[in-house]
């Protein structure tokens, strides 16, 4: 059965039968070390003393510092959305900084030489138990390796991605991987349910992703931590992003003007790519509301919602 955990500043919570939150008596300050805490989150459900959840000043629920490993290019309408084949994308890997870790209601703050901050989607998978390097990864065992889910935002700069190939740093500034509010702790049968779950964007309450994984994730939690076992421990409390599906703001450029810009020198390629781009509303811009929720259609597993604004650094 699921749990929700909720964190403040101060202190750790759980979600009740009864729909209060109870406070966890612990000393944990990562998320790690809560999760080795099981019989005080146990302890903690069966509490008569509770707060209403709307009232705690929540923040990430995952802790940093923290690995923080994301799939890239997972879903398969955003591999056509951006002009490619699913088919021919690989399982590949890239990594953020923990310290772009925020709160599900903290602002997203836009550094002052990015013109093209994007948003993406994505589910979160909170490791519960240490994955050393060599660890036989089966379909019997991946949901040991993985505590709960949370939503994220994988929080883009394109015009330092794409020009420089830089995953790291496009993706690594702070505030650009907002996490929670809950994170949910799922047993196994709840995380086979895993590809029931829908995701969703919304920029000022224009709906901008929706998607079911089921259908359009290209490489399962599975076949990701299979992957990652060969060369990347994890660790409880390490977060793996699964990727993202269509809708978000970067566009491929249209078959004739690809064309063209193959004979281009890189230099004046990106300046027009990127000219064309700066054209696109839906780029996040000062002041807009990006609102970002998870969850089975039928509510058995919900993630929550994030509210968060942007600002212009």
């Amino acid at each position: 059965m699921s749990h929700t955990i909720l964190r403040t500043p101060d202190a750790w919570w759980v979600r009740t039968p009864g729909g209060g939150a109870a406070r966890i008596t612990t000393d944990a300050t990562t998320t790690g070390e809560l999760l080795a805490e099981s019989e005080r989150i146990s302890a903690a459900l069966a509490c008569d003393e509770t707060v209403d959840p709307a009232t705690l000043d929540v923040v990430s629920p995952v802790t940093a510092p923290c690995r923080v490993v994301a799939q890239m290019t997972n879903f398969a309408s955003h591999v056509k959305d951006a002009g490619l084949k699913p088919e021919t994308i690989p399982l590949t890997f890239f990594r953020k900084t923990s310290g772009s870790i925020s709160g599900p209601v903290d602002d997203i703050i836009r550094p002052s030489h990015v013109r093209c901050l994007d948003y993406e989607v994505e589910i979160g998978l909170v490791i519960g138990r240490e994955l050393p390097v060599g660890t036989e990864v089966t379909e019997e065992n991946w949901t040991t390796f993985v505590a709960g889910l949370v939503v994220t935002n994988d929080v883009s700069a394109r015009d330092v991605q794409l020009p420089k190939t830089q995953f790291y740093e496009s993706k690594s500034y702070p505030t650009f991987t907002p996490v929670g509010p809950d994170l949910v702790l799922l047993d196994h049968d709840e995380l086979k349910r895993f590809g029931d779950l829908r995701l969703r964007l919304w920029v000022n309450g224009d709906p901008r992703q929706d998607a079911v994984v089921d259908g359009d994730m290209i490489y399962s939690p599975l076949e990701a931590l299979q992957a990652l076992s060969r060369f990347q421990r994890l660790d409880a409390g390490d977060l793996l992003l699964t990727g993202t599906p269509e809708g978000t703001a970067l566009s491929a450029p249209p078959k004739p003007v690809e064309l063209i810009a193959a004979f281009l020198p890189p230099a004046l390629k990106w300046k027009i790519f990127f000219q064309r781009q700066a054209q696109n509303p839906q780029y996040l811009k000062h002041g807009d509301v990006v609102e970002v929720a998870i969850g089975t259609d039928d509510g058995a597993i919900d993630l929550g919602r994030q509210r968060t604004v942007v600002r212009s650094a």
